[in-house]
């Protein structure tokens, strides 16, 4: 009997046993990968049905693109004035999540080399400048990086409204004044709160608060102030240097627009820049367009007013970005003229001599209906533009975009510090811009070649500091895109 009774009682110990071991040895196995066994830590899709409304399932129908981007520029200036030239190639990747309980998540990176320039950190030995063009298409910080350079570009949580959505994050975003003009490598990112809401059939609402951006031709990231200064800081209204770095606070950018759509045919756009401590921008355009049986005829008009905050960013007028009690006045207008595949437009703008437009070209391009690709008018007063641009658009044809602009730009004398904050003179530009697409060698690539030829009009005082990668020069751009 004691022999019956102890085999009843090892029987459920050794089930027991067995079970235990199970739990514990096997998992350790599972843990252990053979030198002979494909890795498995990242797992692909499983073979089961997953529930759609899972987090899972978010992830992993989610949506994939990729860029690979080269990028050729050259720039030639007149006489024994140092030329330059840069190759950069590079590749990013972007990924977002699909729709979950209305949240996505969407993160990207982009990494370039630089794959043969001249001596970008070389000084001119006649001026002292540095390259302009081909160093903002790297690393503008470190000209002397050849190896590789990459960025965080995107990382965010979006929730989806009925007509809209609100983001918080590192972003990409594109307004009158901010945006990502795209004209070198890599574009300007922001990070903070967006908002984009069609609020109904006639009324949309965009802003939101800004704290960082990494500005193109840089890697990284920067707080508010930090991000202003890092191209050419200009002079102050007296002559002297700038010396606003370091010496400003910028907490944050808050931005607010409206636009109105009253009828299909007018559109009218209104935005804020709100800067604490720095300065207020207020921009705004209208836009109205009649069709006739071959032709579109649009008009446009805009206008922009800022002044400074309190001391424009400090007590001590040397150390302050705007001068206190600076205002500035802008205004323009456009007559364009579409018929078929062709548009052909007169524009014109005016910034008055009350003072000098300011706004941190870090962040983004001029809005103006006159502005060309790789110039701009910030930091100008006393300005009269005038550009006239032709552009035939199909994108049935392997010519998917080619256009031809000319302006004319009147600029303040270099010496007038007050409203000739870079010592730009007068001058006359011409493009030739011509994208194709590739499609027969492989769907999604594109290309474009860029011509900028620019002549000096404006009394320079045989100094060449005005004329080094400013005027009196040929720019060249070749750009492949592939995107997939």
């Amino acid at each position: 009997r004691l022999k019956s009774s102890m085999k009843f009682k090892v029987i459920p110990f050794l089930f027991y046993f067995t079970i235990l071991l199970f739990f514990t040895i096997v998992p350790t196995w599972a843990q252990h990968h053979e030198l002979s066994d494909q890795p498995v830590m990242w797992k692909g899709k499983p073979q089961d049905v997953m529930d759609s409304t899972s987090l899972l399932y978010a992830f992993k129908t989610g949506t994939t693109a990729g860029h690979f981007r080269y990028f050729f520029s050259q720039t030639t200036n007149e006489g024994a004035l140092s030329d330059y030239y840069a190759n950069a190639i590079g590749g990013g990747l972007r990924f977002e999540t699909n729709s979950f309980h209305h949240f996505q998540f969407a993160v990207s990176g982009f990494y370039f080399f630089n794959i043969g320039s001249s001596q970008l950190h070389d000084p001119d030995p006649i001026t002292g400048a540095l390259s302009r063009y081909e160093i903002g298409l790297l690393d503008a910080e470190n000209p002397d990086n050849h190896e590789d350079m990459d960025r965080l570009e995107e990382l965010y949580l979006k929730y989806n409204l009925k007509k809209g959505h609100l983001i918080l994050g590192k972003q990409l975003i594109n307004t009158p004044l901010i945006n990502i003009q795209d004209g070198r490598m890599r574009g300007t990112g922001v990070e903070g709160l967006w908002l984009d809401q069609q609020l109904s059939k006639k009324w949309r609402f965009q802003g939101g608060l800004l704290t960082s951006i990494s500005p193109r031709s840089t890697t990284k990231w920067y707080r508010g102030a930090e991000s202003i200064g890092l191209y050419s800081s200009g002079l102050n209204p007296d002559g002297t240097p700038s010396n606003f770095i370091g010496n400003i606070e910028l907490p944050y950018i808050a931005i607010a627009s409206f636009t109105w759509k009253p009828l299909q045919n007018l559109e009218y756009q209104a935005w804020d820049y709100h800067l604490p401590g720095l300065f207020n921008s207020t921009f705004h355009q209208v836009l109205h367009h009649s069709k006739f049986k071959y032709l579109k005829w649009q008009n446009g008009a805009q206008f922009m007013r800022q002044w400074a905050l309190a001391d424009g960013g400090n007590e001590d007028q040397s150390k302050t970005y705007m001068a206190r009690g600076a205002k500035s006045l802008t205004f323009g207008f456009r007559s364009e003229l579409e018929f078929a595949k062709w548009h052909y437009s007169l524009n014109y703008n005016r910034i008055t001599a009350e003072g000098r437009y300011l706004f941190p070209r870090e962040w983004g391009r001029d809005p103006f209906f006159t502005f060309m690709p790789r110039e701009r008018n910030e930091g100008f007063g006393d300005v009269h533009a005038f550009v006239f641009k032709i552009e035939n658009q199909d994108p049935t044809s392997i010519w998917r975009k080619s256009g031809f602009s000319f302006g004319y730009f009147q600029l303040p004398d270099v010496k007038d510090f007050a409203l000739n904050k870079y010592g730009m003179p007068s001058y006359l530009q011409a493009n030739l811009d011509l994208r194709v697409k590739l499609d027969q060698l492989m769907q999604g690539l594109e290309g474009q070649i860029l011509f900028v030829c620019k002549y000096g009009l404006g009394n320079t005082y045989d100094n060449p500091k005005y004329e080094i990668n400013k005027v009196n020069l040929l720019l060249t751009n070749f750009v492949l895109n592939y995107h997939f």
